[in-house]
C-alpha cells in the first residue's frame, strides 16, 4: 500500500520512526489542529498523558482497533490495560 492510500485517525496503530521511542507501537487517541497526533501505549504513555508526535515521525501500516476506536469516538472510558493488551499483537509483528 502506498502512503497516500493509508489514512491515519483515532484508533489507528502506528509505529514511531524517530526520537527516543523509535520502533515503539502506539494507538492514536486524538489529533490536534496543528497536524500532530496524541499517542498512547497504555504503559509508558497512559491515555491520561498521551505523547504528542508529528505525522512525519510515524510509520503507518493501516491497522486499526475498531472496539477502542468506537469507545474513543463515543467518549466512553478506555482503560490503559485495554490498550496494552490490544497492542501486544502488533508489537511482535513490527
Amino acid at each position: 500500500m502506498k502512503k497516500a492510500e493509508v489514512e491515519i485517525g483515532i484508533g489507528s496503530v502506528v509505529y514511531s520512526k524517530a526520537g527516543r521511542d523509535i520502533g515503539n507501537c502506539y494507538l492514536v487517541v486524538a489529533a490536534d489542529k496543528e497536524g500532530y497526533f496524541l499517542l498512547s501505549d497504555g504503559k509508558t504513555r497512559p491515555i491520561a498523558k498521551p505523547k504528542r508526535k508529528n505525522i512525519r515521525h510515524l510509520k503507518i501500516k493501516g491497522d486499526e482497533l475498531p472496539v477502542i476506536k468506537e469507545k474513543l469516538l463515543n467518549k466512553k472510558q478506555v482503560f490503559d490495560s485495554e490498550i496494552r493488551s490490544a497492542l501486544r499483537a502488533f508489537k511482535v509483528e513490527q
